[in-house]
């Protein structure tokens, strides 16, 4: 999934005591102060405004909630929020993160003008470095002039196992890419595998659609490699036959890559091969050579996809050397160019984000930098941000809430009228086995062995990834760590492993829009008890299910029992097939199925949760007076105030070409139907309404019901 270590840490899938890494740096005197460049930090000229909870102004009471609900609870929040001029898309999450990213830059800014600790100097140094344009500017490609020379160097196709190898650390190499991943099979155990990639564009459907709009889109990406090119120092004629070399490349490699929802299915992509029969499917490539000068002493591998071996294989004993060459040359630059000088930066820009998706601006430099830090160093960052932002009671309280969704999913899996006894106990010996982790590690990463220097991004930036990449390697062959979290504890987002069958928050999204210990239950578990209900259905999704309560895929259901579930899951893909977020693009229903019945059962656990709780003798779940089902508070009641606040957490506008990149690439729906699909499959959103079967969000067929 991830072929370049690089592109890694600059895309974008975090646990009370605040342990400190161990860091081997000298110590940083307190009183020391490092003067900044001038000339090239921008900074922000005013503090974002920290989102709220249940906003009564963003309802749109000019609409009747039964027949657009999300219009109803979106509808003024989206007209007085526009999107941004540096962003593509502009909702809930985005205000939290922003809010978030502001907290951090504050944090970096300070530890970059004057560190309290070894740990503090080295993203401080980091964050400096990216801000440092000036510095970046007058170096020009020359940071790159390493890996252009290995490639101008090799003397064969033969020579590229080597090459990769050289290259692995720098997150450089092409075509195959090996790391080490749970072994599907034995979750306990951590294999090597290799997956498939090397595309530049959103998806396989950008080389080989054939209508107008993508033929376009490949006119625009032949002249964007072509400027990208000629800044390397191509001449226009050269530059033209780099590009189309580059084209006919990534063009075979999407014709022999499957397809985002065959890579859904686990057992599509777990193939286990010698390396012998790795090397059968293609010969040109000497794997045992690569794995050799990486270090990796695998004797087998999984192999996700062999179909993209032999692609590959195909074009190296079809094309030439020089055509090789073009396609390294090509993702050197591609990968590193927003790391390097302002051409280059520019042009990325404005092929990737503007023609792309339809961002009008570049984002400040700061906001870039200080994602860029956190993602680099995001447990080091983690560790001061989460003592100034995630207070002990804010662990305690959400800990609580997820006790509450698991009572109510194991109510809910008792009543399942579809469901054997057989296959029930085994759904509930999954869930009883869940692990729950929240806020951030136990353990913090020690990224003392990371060297980073001012004035040298692209070198911070490749170290940070061998880093990454040797933690990775190192994992092979012993026990899997599953206290490790994928995101970092300022993430507005959370998750559901697998393979580990457990579920994570950050700290970053336990707060407004999607909790507030101040607000009633109604709310907190219409956001963050929807949120918690979602990665717990997770589990039982159509790919969750197919893992057992150890992270193993294995069918533990009667295969009966597996029939009618197909049949539950197929009506919700049917259905969110038929949503449009574009003139002429809907969604692909099998693509976001995941999600769309992980929303599906989120929200009616969630609310039986919230049920549950009102019918309490008191709620000590809340600090205003307790509201009980009957009661009103705003002017709405508990069932209404839940369904409201659920649907704001997905207010959002984008896009039109963010949309339509989205539908292709995107597992989850958009805003607009992950609420509209989600209410009108819950009966109970109509009732507390007062809808009519028949309305929009009351379908007479009664919807469709996963759990």
């Amino acid at each position: 999934m991830r072929p370049y270590v690089i592109a890694a840490i600059l895309a974008a899938a975090t646990p009370l005591c605040f342990a400190p890494a161990s860091h081997a740096q000298s110590v940083i005197a307190p009183d020391q102060t490092i003067t900044l460049p001038t000339g090239t930090w921008d900074a922000p000229t005013s503090a974002p405004v920290k989102p709220t909870i249940f906003d009564l102004s963003a309802i749109d009471k000019t609409v009747d909630p039964c027949v657009d609900f999300y219009q109803y609870a979106c509808g003024n929040w989206r007209k007085s929020h526009p999107i941004p001029a540096d962003q593509v898309r502009w909702g809930r999450f985005n205000e939290l993160a922003d809010y978030n990213n502001y907290s951090l830059y504050q944090e970096l800014l300070a530890a970059a003008e004057h560190p309290k600790s070894p740990l503090q100097k080295q993203y401080g140094d980091y964050f400096a470095a990216c801000m440092d344009t000036d510095a970046i500017d007058k170096l020009g490609d020359k940071p790159l002039q390493p890996q252009l020379e290995a490639i101008a160097a090799l003397k064969s196709i033969k020579d590229l196992p080597a090459y990769n190898a050289k290259q692995d650390r720098r997150g450089g190499g092409a075509f195959f890419y090996v790391g080490v991943q749970q072994d599907q099979k034995d979750s306990s155990q951590q294999i090597a595998g290799t997956g498939q990639g090397g595309l530049t564009l959103p998806d396989r459907d950008y080389y080989l659609n054939q209508t107008p709009r993508y033929k376009k889109i490949r006119e625009q990406y032949m002249d964007h490699m072509q400027k990208m090119f000629v800044l390397l120092g191509d001449t226009p004629e050269q530059a033209l036959l780099e590009s189309s070399n580059v084209m006919w490349i990534e063009t075979e490699l999407a014709r022999g890559s499957m397809d985002r929802v065959e890579m859904r299915d686990p057992a599509k992509r777990y193939h286990i091969m010698t390396i012998a029969e790795v090397e059968k499917l293609s010969p040109d490539y000497n794997w045992s050579i690569y794995l050799k000068d990486i270090g990796l002493p695998a004797k087998t591998l999984n192999v996700s996809s062999p179909q993209y071996v032999t692609t590959v294989q195909y074009e190296l004993s079809h094309g030439t050397l020089s055509a090789i060459k073009s396609y390294l040359r090509w993702h050197v630059v591609h990968t590193a160019a927003p790391l390097l000088s302002k051409p280059f930066e520019t042009e990325n820009f404005d092929f990737f984000n503007k023609t792309l998706n339809g961002q009008k601006e570049e984002q400040p430099r700061w906001k870039l930098c200080t994602r860029m830090t956190d993602r680099a160093l995001g447990e080091a960052v983690g560790q001061d941000w989460v003592k100034q932002n995630f207070p002990p009671s804010a662990k305690d309280n959400t800990e609580k809430m997820v006790h509450a969704l698991e009572a109510a999913m194991a109510d809910d899996l008792k009543s399942l009228p579809w469901m054997s006894d057989e296959t029930k106990v085994q759904a509930k010996q999954k869930l009883d086995a869940i692990a729950d982790k929240i806020g951030y590690p136990d353990h913090w990463k020690d990224y003392s062995s990371i060297e980073v220097k001012r004035g040298d991004l692209l070198g911070d930036v490749q170290r940070a990834g061998a880093y990454e990449r040797k933690r990775n390697l190192d994992k092979f062959g012993k026990p899997v760590d599953t206290s490790e979290w994928g995101m970092t504890p300022p993430t507005v987002n959370a998750y559901y492993m697998p393979s580990q069958n457990n579920i994570n928050f950050p700290a970053g999204i336990l707060q407004p829009p999607f909790y507030d210990n101040s607000m009633d239950a109604a709310v907190n578990f219409g956001g963050i008890g929807v949120v918690i209900g979602h990665e717990m259905t997770h589990g039982f999704d159509d790919q969750g299910s197919k893992y057992d309560l150890h992270g193993n895929v294995r069918q533990w259901w009667t295969d009966e029992d597996k029939a009618k579930f197909h049949v539950r899951t197929e009506c919700i893909a049917n259905e969110y097939d038929g949503f449009e977020v574009a003139p002429g693009q809907n969604l692909n229903g099998h693509l976001t199925l995941g999600e769309n019945t992980a929303d599906n059962g989120g929200i009616r656990i969630a609310y039986q949760a919230l049920m549950q709780t009102l019918s309490q003798p008191s709620s000590t779940s809340e600090r205003t007076e307790p509201l009980t089902a009957s009661g009103t508070r705003d002017g709405y009641t508990p069932a209404q105030r839940f369904f409201i606040t659920f649907g704001q957490i997905w207010c959002q506008n984008a896009t039109e070409q963010s949309a339509r990149v989205l539908a292709k690439t995107d597992p989850h729906a958009s805003g607009e139907w992950r609420v509209k699909g989600t209410v009108q499959n819950f009966d109970e959103f109509g009732k507390a309404f007062g809808c009519k079967v028949g309305q929009p969000m009351m379908p007479a067929s009664g919807g469709c019901r996963v759990w």
